[in-house]
């Protein structure tokens, strides 16, 4: 019966994990797309001002 135990743990592991895999191809896409891409477009910009604001000034440990 000990290979029953060491069997069981991987095999409930994998089963999560092909869950896990189908839940994110499954919300890839549809309705909430343009949502997704338009909230990873605001805050690539605001990244990018907010590099490009402290590029412009000195910092206190230089």
């Amino acid at each position: 019966m000990d290979y029953v135990s060491a069997l069981v743990p991987p095999i409930v592991m994998a089963a999560f994990f092909i869950g896990l895999v189908r839940v994110i191809v499954k919300t890839q896409g549809g309705a909430a797309k343009a949502k997704e891409d338009a909230a990873v477009d605001a805050m690539a910009s605001a990244r990018a001002g907010r590099t490009a604001a402290s590029a412009g000034t000195a910092s206190p440990d230089a």
